[in-house]
């Protein structure tokens, strides 16, 4: 709510500065270092509102201070990354240097690329009218959201969307606890922002059945239907641990399902 009030105060004494004749009046008027703070304090959409005012703000919009901070922000995992050089080491009289928003622009669409092709890879794993996903599969998934070091962001745009299918959401989900260590908190916001927190999910798994006085009993069958929002807390944190884990040591196999209740019933009498 305070950034909501700061951002509109912040528009409304932009358009009030847009509705003069000349940019050279704004510039005069309104001093670029405080024009910078009141970009800085905007997300990328208003960001781009404000750029559409004038000419001024055109300019101003793209320095090169204002997309550094926003490109470390979403993706905090790319400390390796090769980087353009911190506008902090360029000159204070160029601050329009447009290298970070060049990488920020082409990192948004390599990563819209990404996320389409993990889709793809997610739905020919499962041949037609078949709709188990065997975890190797999802670990592999997994993995190459992990090499593209997607940020929480990209996530909830990309992977949280209620039209795509349930595991591509619940792959945003577990990546998000594993890799970026969402805290359980803000997932359940976002998954409940994108209302996908109801959808539900079903994880089937197989164990070695344990010796019992020298004999070792029939294999352990354990399946369960959750919703994301459950994955989201610390209550069901052991049946991502599964996932995590895949088929490893007494675990045979670990199969995951979007199937509704009824067949999820079905599913766990076979």
């Amino acid at each position: 709510m305070q950034y909501n009030l700061k951002v509109d105060l912040f528009i409304h004494s932009v358009n009030l500065f847009a509705k003069m004749k000349q940019s050279d009046s704004i510039r005069d008027s309104l001093p670029e270092d405080v024009a910078i703070k009141i970009a800085s304090l905007l997300q990328v959409r208003d960001l781009c509102s404000l750029s559409c005012c004038s000419r001024f703000w055109r300019e101003l919009c793209g320095s090169d201070c204002i997309w550094e901070s926003l490109a470390r922000e979403r993706w905090p995992l790319l400390a390796g990354f090769d980087f353009p050089a911190s506008s902090s080491s360029t000159s204070a009289n160029a601050p329009n240097f447009k290298e970070w928003r060049k990488l920020y622009i082409e990192r948004k669409n390599e990563l819209a690329a990404s996320a389409a092709a993990v889709a793809k890879f997610v739905e020919d794993c499962r041949p037609c009218k078949v709709k188990s996903f065997e975890v190797r599969d999802y670990l592999k998934a997994m993995e190459d959201l992990r090499a593209m070091k997607f940020g929480f962001k990209d996530v909830q745009m990309l992977l949280f969307q209620p039209k795509m299918n349930v595991l591509l959401n619940l792959l945003g989900l577990h990546y998000c606890r594993a890799y970026l260590e969402i805290p359980g908190d803000y997932l359940m916001e976002a998954l409940q922002a994108c209302e996908i927190s109801d959808r539900h999910v079903c994880i089937k798994w197989w164990k070695v059945g344990r010796w019992f006085y020298g004999f070792r009993m029939r294999d352990e069958t354990h399946c369960r239907w959750v919703s994301l929002v459950d994955l989201a807390t610390d209550d069901e944190e052991h049946i991502l641990g599964v996932l995590h884990r895949g088929a490893v040591h007494e675990v045979l196999r670990v199969v995951l399902s979007d199937v509704d209740l009824r067949e999820f019933q079905e599913l766990a009498y076979r």
